[in-house]
């Protein structure tokens, strides 16, 4: 039985602009405190190995000092061995990367830089499909259908890329044949590229990223533990959890009349686990303009306890008679401007984008007096 974790895309040194620059510095130390995760989900499994099939780093470029600290986490669970293969962000483009993790390579890191047969361990072979840069434009695992290995030995592929149209990086030419494991005859296919956990078929998996640092694909942070008794017996495939921080879309439908907020509170996560917690609401359905403004005021209430939340509501309508406008005013300039909005938003004559422009200028005029002490 050879026994081992298959995890890719850790991108160590990702910088995660778009967010708090407190957040961004946690959730960079996540993706460098992933590898004793992964470790650990190694050792309790009973694997010796762990493939990172691509994207252990998130540029071609990382600093001198993330280097040598990924490394030196790798160096720090021996004998646990890691094999390494070049991602599309960090292809073997970037020399100096390679160079410079070669002169500092532990004994127990192993780097599947080059398109040969790679003897891992008396059986075992594997085949690696390094990204020679960013978009190679063929499929570099081409070369493993005539791969010659020993006589009954493991044959495992490694590669990073697109199956179809599975590629976080949108449409390529840099297609990897679905069917590559049988044509090959590899007892399994580890794949990186595509963050979220998939199964190609029995012999080829997506493991996902270790550590999630979008809300695309709804999924905890995972790797896969794969078990192979003998060439050609169908590998044992085993999910597990890897993640600190826990990214989820939550959809949340909404009713004219309804209190938004508190249904919205009974979906939420406990407390406990909202520090963790990256949380995207869509909202959708229909409100009246006070129930929005209690929606928007409720998940502001929230939003310090989570590590971040954000309200989209481009698929929330906004239902709103003129007994609506009182909440505002009941007279002058406010109320005229209330009145001219509601007017613009029940238009038919005018084009859709200008009645929802009206609309959310409503919501927002409802928001703004809400937060005036009466």
């Amino acid at each position: 039985m050879f026994r081992f974790l298959h995890a890719s895309d850790l991108h160590i040194g990702k910088r995660f602009g778009n967010l708090p620059e407190e957040l961004r510095g946690r959730l960079r130390e996540a993706r460098h405190t992933v590898l004793d995760r992964l470790a650990a989900q190694a050792r309790a499994g009973g694997a010796g190995t762990i493939l990172l099939a691509g994207d252990s780093f998130d540029t071609e470029t990382p600093s001198p000092a993330m280097l040598r600290q990924a490394l030196a986490a790798m160096a720090g669970h021996a004998p646990l061995r890691w094999v390494i293969l070049p991602g599309n962000h960090d292809s073997l483009l970037a020399d100096e990367l390679w160079a410079a993790t070669r002169v500092a390579l532990p004994a127990n890191v192993v780097l599947a830089t080059e398109a040969t047969p790679l003897a891992l361990a008396p059986g075992v072979v594997i085949l690696p499909a390094p990204c020679t840069t960013r978009r190679p434009g063929r499929d570099l695992t081409d070369w493993m259908d005539g791969a010659a290995t020993p006589e009954a030995a493991l044959r495992i592929g490694l590669a990073h890329g697109a199956i179809q149209s599975f590629s976080e990086d949108g449409g390529s030419l840099d297609i990897i044949a679905p069917d590559r494991a049988s044509r090959a005859g590899l007892d399994y296919l580890a794949l990186g590229d595509w963050h979220g956990q998939m199964p190609i078929g029995p012999r080829s998996w997506y493991s996902g990223t270790p550590e999630p640092d979008r809300f695309k694909h709804d999924q905890p942070g995972r790797a896969l533990l794969v078990s192979l008794a003998a060439a050609g017996a169908v590998p044992e495939v085993t999910p597990v959890e890897t993640g600190s921080f826990d990214w989820r879309s939550l959809p949340l439908d909404c009713l004219a009349g309804e209190d938004a907020g508190a249904a919205l509170a009974e979906r939420l996560p406990a407390g406990a686990m909202r520090r963790q917690t990256l949380l995207r609401i869509v909202a959708a359905g229909r409100l009246r303009p006070q129930g929005r403004a209690a929606l928007e005021a409720a998940v502001a209430a929230m939003a310090p306890e989570f590590a971040h939340l954000v309200l989209e509501m481009d698929g929330l309508a906004t239902d709103c008679e003129s007994d609506d406008l009182d909440a505002i005013d009941r007279a002058g300039a406010l109320r005229q401007a209330a009145d001219a909005l509601l007017t613009e938003s029940l238009d038919e004559a005018r084009p859709a984008a200008e009645r929802q422009a009206a609309r959310d200028a409503l919501a927002r005029l409802f928001s703004y007096c809400a937060a005036i002490p009466a």
